[in-house]
């Protein structure tokens, strides 16, 4: 069976990680992807490291799988006609300059939508098209300040704290491949393109989730609460006597199974801690109770009890660990590639999975400029006599 957007071309001026992870997982799918590069310097994040193998930046690599790529001066005057011209062919275009960039490239939405009225047109910023924020560049760990998310993320008495990856650029990339698709399926019915306008701060506004709405019902500024759970109790990373695991007691009748398992039933019937609302109120009692408990066993004995018991737990994994992991290899999450310059590339897999057939590693993340005569010779139709004329010119 056809992947998915085995008919869609996807025109790539995006780079660093919001954009690029976005097309890579419309290239996951099936589409074509052009990752638009400058000439002898390519994406940022190709000089982001290290680490680096065969030449290659692991940040790269991890987010231009299924693509390929051209290197194009956008400065250059033939550069942008062969920027258009690439539009022109295209379904999607998605970019990541500041608001105003593209159009002074001549590559603005509203140009080419006169041109190409069916093309789905994707913009991802900082801050959007519009607002008071809008000229501002937007990185990841700003966005986080900004987003409330360092306000609720670490330790309760500690300092203000990032999540471990970029998750407001991941995010992003996210919303943005769902605004895709929608725009894919409404021009199957109009045959119209869309203009998608993706801000970082606005993704990250939106999966503040029930943290958001806390604080939308209540007037009560979140705080934060380590590993613990602002509405849920007991969920959260606890010790024990070799290392730490989690313990996710989601409703009522797995908080009395993980009492027997601790070996004390009689907590589950104290008026204190019956329901998650009471556990809530007073989870200040009760997780030292706990913590003094599990403090005496190792985490494979807890893990095993829990398990048996059917309550939600597992262990703390360091990232060789996850790799490792039986359902993780079982779920094909660590898959591996011929790559021009380093061998067999491992990489994490596509997490869409499809009965008929999923996405997989199809390219590995391309050299820079590996694709540029194939492409403008395949696609544009250039000879190859013009294209050495590009490359004297410095325009690919």
């Amino acid at each position: 069976m056809p992947l998915p957007l085995e008919h869609i071309r996807v025109l790539d001026l995006s780079r660093v990680l919001a954009g690029p992870y976005c097309t890579m997982l419309l290239g996951d799918l099936g589409a074509e992807v052009i990752k638009v590069e400058r000439p002898g310097l390519g994406d940022d994040t190709r000089h982001w490291g290290p680490p680096f193998v065969g030449g290659e930046s692991a940040y790269y690599l991890s987010c231009n799988r299924n693509k390929k790529s051209l290197t194009l001066n956008l400065k250059s005057e033939v550069g942008r006609d062969i920027a258009l011209r690439l539009a022109a062919h295209s379904d999607v275009l998605v970019e990541n300059f500041l608001p105003g960039t593209a159009d002074y490239l001549g590559l603005g939405y509203e140009g080419l939508r006169d041109i190409h009225p069916s093309l789905v047109y994707c913009s991802i910023t900082g801050f959007g098209q519009s607002g008071p924020n809008r000229d501002l560049p937007g990185y990841d760990i700003l966005i986080q300040g900004m987003g409330g998310v360092m306000s609720i993320t670490g330790s309760p008495d500690g300092e203000p704290m990032k999540v471990g990856v970029a998750i407001s650029d991941i995010t992003a990339g996210l919303f943005a491949s769902s605004a895709i698709l929608a725009a894919l399926i409404a021009r199957e019915r109009t045959g119209m393109g869309d203009r998608i306008d993706i801000s970082l701060l606005d993704c990250t506004v939106a999966w503040l989730a029930n943290v958001g709405e806390n604080y939308l019902v209540s007037g009560e500024t979140p705080r934060r609460y380590g590993n613990a759970h602002p509405n849920i109790v007991p969920y959260q990373a606890f010790r024990t006597a070799d290392r730490h695991i989690i313990v996710a007691v989601g409703n009522d009748a797995q908080w009395a199974r993980f009492c027997r398992v601790l070996g004390l039933p009689e907590l589950a019937l104290d008026e204190r801690f019956r329901t998650n609302p009471l556990r809530v109120l007073n989870r200040e009692s009760l997780i030292p109770t706990i913590q003094a408990v599990l403090d005496q066993r190792p985490a494979s004995d807890w893990l095993l009890a829990l398990a048996e018991e059917g309550v939600p737990s597992g262990p703390v994994n360091t990232i060789d660990r996850v790799f490792l992991d039986p359902q993780v290899r079982a779920r094909q999450m660590l898959v591996q590639i011929p790559h021009p310059a380093i061998g067999n590339l491992q990489m994490a897999g596509s997490p869409l999975k499809f009965s008929n057939r999923s996405p997989s590693v199809m390219r590995p993340p391309p050299l820079l400029g590996q694709h540029t005569d194939e492409i403008l010779r395949g696609l544009l139709g250039f000879q190859p006599s013009e294209i050495e004329k590009f490359r004297k010119a410095s325009v690919v």
